[in-house]
């Protein structure tokens, strides 16, 4: 199920249920507002956007109350959640499914917003989006390539490819705009050569496996797996938690894995990498790809969750095309 598309004038819903909006700088919000506007989106916030604990979060009826009020709402055509965080995942028992899939609008937001974009998929077979928090559109450089991802796919049906951006940065611009460091862009590269069709399912991979067991956790049958990690992340917890994923026993049924630019403090070089996956023999005979343009670094691609996907790896050429009219379904 496809949500409609955004166009100029469409409103947008800002809500937090992961970290709130507090802990964002007043002048990101400023920038990320304007940007949206700019657009022709009108943004608004829900009202408890700003409410935070001890945990720099609310309560799990405050943030409930708000999402279920941005896909009841008729005049909100999209959401954007304000960031990640780390307790997503208690929503998902008190989510009402049913009325998401009464109401299906674009639903974006990555990191531990995963857990959302999984189980919504699972559950209602709505195609949502791991793409930009709304925080995302508070920066102030280097934005370019990832806000015609997000238009791509938001605003047409059109397919469209992930393709490398010229350049990539990882410092902390949340921290400081001004002080930017942008490094050239070496490209994906292939770590097993194939080529593959099916569904695009994934996120952030330790959110994602937060999933298992559950009846949020989408069949990774026909699957284009779509991972990536933080700089929490390093090559042994990697390694881990990917095995974790491939023990489901539909994992047998994955045809093509992506996986998402590093950070630098995760320290996993391309060698690290190759030897991890060399080191799965479920993965074999499927084309990999990795460096891909998404995970924690700038700038990076909207994926919708639940869309079909092509990719081709073969010697140093790849293609990832996303075609979100062309669904199969394995929820």
């Amino acid at each position: 199920m496809l949500a409609g598309r955004l166009k100029p004038g469409d409103q947008i819903r800002v809500i937090a249920p992961s970290r709130s909006m507090a802990i964002l700088k007043g002048k990101q919000i400023e920038i990320a507002s304007e940007r949206l506007n700019q657009l022709g989106f009108n943004v608004t916030f829900g009202k408890n956007v700003e409410q935070h604990d001890d945990f720099f979060s609310t309560s799990i009826e405050e943030r409930i109350e708000d999402l279920h009020d941005a896909f009841r709402d008729p005049d909100v055509k999209g959401i954007l959640t304000v960031l990640g965080g780390y307790n997503a995942n208690q929503l998902l028992k008190y989510i009402d499914f049913d009325l998401i899939r009464d109401n299906p609008k674009v639903f974006c937001g990555y990191s531990d917003i995963t857990a959302l974009n999984a189980a919504i998929y699972k559950k209602t077979g709505l195609i949502n989006y791991s793409g930009p928090n709304f925080s995302s559109f508070g920066v102030k450089y280097g934005f370019e390539y990832t806000l015609e991802s997000f238009i791509q796919a938001v605003t047409n049906d059109a397919p469209y490819e992930i393709e490398p951006s010229s350049h990539w940065s990882d410092d902390a611009w949340y921290l400081d705009q001004e002080d930017r460091t942008f490094i050239e862009q070496d490209g994906y590269f292939v770590l097993q050569e194939g080529k593959a069709e099916g569904t695009l399912i994934g996120g952030n991979l330790c959110t994602l496996n937060l999933l298992q067991g559950t009846e949020f956790m989408p069949s990774l049958k026909n699957a284009i797996l779509f991972i990536e990690d933080d700089d929490e992340s390093h090559a042994l917890t990697f390694d881990r938690d990917l095995q974790s994923l491939l023990h489901l026993p539909d994992a047998k049924d994955i045809q093509a894995v992506l996986i998402g630019r590093f950070q630098k403090d995760s320290h996993i070089t391309e060698e690290a990498l190759r030897k991890i996956i060399a080191s799965k023999k479920e993965l074999a005979h499927i084309p990999i790809i990795g460096n891909v343009n998404f995970g924690h670094v700038q700038p990076f691609a909207t994926i919708p969750v639940g869309s079909h996907a092509t990719v081709s790896a073969t010697g140093n050429k790849t293609e990832i095309l996303i075609e979100q009219n062309s669904i199969i379904n394995h929820k």
